[in-house]
Parts: structure tokens; sequence; C-alpha cells
């Protein structure tokens, strides 16, 4: 008798074979690629643009840096990140071809093309050399990610001495009572508008359970610096729903 090698990851509240789970999301973000920015102003209160803001605020972008903003989708980060750094450029990665054709559609990408690139990409297997970015970004993107482990081993690699890799993630609220308040509004009000803003319903119950699926603070912290990082720290937004981390190279 042989033991089966096969291992299993989650995809949401399922269990999925790991080799699955790549091609679930896809499918996920293939299906809401045009309603993507239209519902994540809706499931925040708009509250997403605060965070991303804040963390710019925190990145301190600098003249001529190379950003490498990974499940970068429609640019939102990229866009941010170009606004305060004269002579920088950035390069968008996503395993989904219509989130970034999404991206290419906003008149910010019209207005930067010259800084720009849109680079089809999978996290955990980065198609570009070692030590070729000065930052990393991943924004509501590595709770997705079938090896959160590979992930960072990546940006690890693809960063240079001194880059500065940063992480914007839906987390979870300290206080217990608070934490049940956001379930009970995630779980019944974000699926419902996916199906009325987007006519899919089970892509938003998805985005909501792997919310839950992912580590807490501390323990994702634990994981940035396992993957080599130093001065790894982070930030609470709104209580907690959502976190900043950050790490540097050295």
């Amino acid at each position: 008798m042989t033991e089966s090698n096969d291992k299993t990851t989650h995809f949401g509240f399922q269990t999925v074979d790991e080799g699955a789970k790549a091609g679930m999301v896809h499918g996920v973000f293939t299906r809401v690629a045009s309603k993507y920015d239209v519902m994540n102003d809706a499931m925040s209160f708009g509250i997403h643009r605060i965070w991303k803001d804040a963390m710019m605020d925190w990145l301190a972008p600098r003249p001529g840096q190379k950003l490498l903003d990974v499940a970068g989708g429609t640019g939102d980060v990229a866009f941010r990140f170009l606004k305060r750094a004269p002579g920088a450029t950035a390069t968008v990665c996503d395993m989904t071809e219509s989130m970034l054709v999404e991206g290419r559609k906003r008149a910010e990408a019209a207005s930067m093309a010259d800084a720009l690139d849109w680079v089809v990409g999978d996290a955990m297997a980065l198609p570009f050399a070692a030590n070729s970015f000065d930052v990393y970004t991943i924004s509501f993107g590595i709770r997705n990610v079938t090896r959160i482990n590979d992930a960072l081993a990546e940006a690890y690699r693809v960063l240079r001495p001194g880059g500065r890799l940063m992480v914007l993630e839906f987390s979870q609220l300290p206080n217990p009572m608070m934490q049940k308040a956001y379930d009970i509004y995630s779980f019944n009000a974000i699926p419902l508008m996916g199906q009325v803003i987007a006519n899919d319903r089970d892509s938003y119950q998805y985005l909501v359970e792997s919310i839950r699926k992912f580590p807490d603070q501390e323990t994702f912290a634990a994981m940035i610096r396992d993957a080599g990082f130093a001065q790894v720290k982070y930030r609470n937004l709104t209580m907690g729903v959502a976190a900043l981390h950050s790490g540097w190279k050295l």
C-alpha cells in the first residue's frame, strides 16, 4: 500500500488539492474583473483607497525606484506609487490577464504608459531575475496564493539588497465582539453585493471566506521573517480590518 503524496490547501472554507487552487482563484478573478474596482468601493465604503494611501505614506516612494506590484490587478497601487516617485517605473504582475486588461483601460494607465509594464505571472514563480526591484508590493492578493511561503521567498529573491516588501491584506480584529460584528457584515452583505453588482455571489463568498483563513498579524509577521526579511513590522488599519506588513531585504 502506497501513501498518497497529494497535498491539500483551502479555497475559502473548502479543502482542495494544491494543484487545483490556482485555477479556481484564476476563475474567480476572471469572472469579477470588469466589476472589481466598483466592488472594492462598495465593500469597503471607499475605505480601501485610504488604506492604499496609508500604504504609500509608510512606503515613501523615492524617485527612480523600480516597483514590482504582484497581484496588482487593475493598477491601483502602481498608479499611486508612480504619482509619488518621479522617474520611477512600475511592473504590475498578475496571474489573471483580464484584470490586467481592465487596468490598461484606466485613464492613469494611459498617462503613465512609459513607466508601466503589465506582466502575466505567478507570485510563486515570478518571471523576473533575482535582485531586480527596489520595492515589492502585494495588496489583497497574498491570501489567494496557494503557498504563501513560496510567494514570500520569491519576493525576497527578486528584491535587491536594501529592497523593501510591503503587504496590504485583510486581517483580524483584536476585539472578539468587533470581529463578530464584522463577520456578520461580511458574510451577509458582501456576497449579496457581489450578486447585485457583479452578478456573482459565489466569488465574493469565497473572498470573504479567504479572509477568515488568512493568518493573524503576528503569525504572518513571523512568516515574513522566516522568508529572510529583517525589521519586520506591521500596522493595523481600521482597528485590524486590514493590516500593513513591512520588511527589508538586508
